[in-house]
């Protein structure tokens, strides 16, 4: 009976791990789309200034030089 006990206790456990594993690769998994949508919106925010940046350098030189 103990042996039974101790085995339905060591089941138990081992559920609870592959669910925590799961948990935090799903978390990794979220963490790593959110930085991958983080770096496309610096990209895009950075081509922006850049084409800002641009502008105003034509404007500045003028259209006729």
């Amino acid at each position: 009976m103990k042996t039974f006990l101790a085995l339905a206790a060591a089941a138990a456990l081992a559920g609870c791990g592959v669910e925590t594993a799961s948990t935090a690769a799903t978390a990794a998994s979220l963490k790593k789309q959110e930085m991958e949508q983080g770096q496309k919106t610096m990209q895009q925010a950075q081509q922006k200034i850049d084409a800002a940046a641009q502008q105003m350098q034509q404007t500045r030189i003028g259209p006729s030089e």
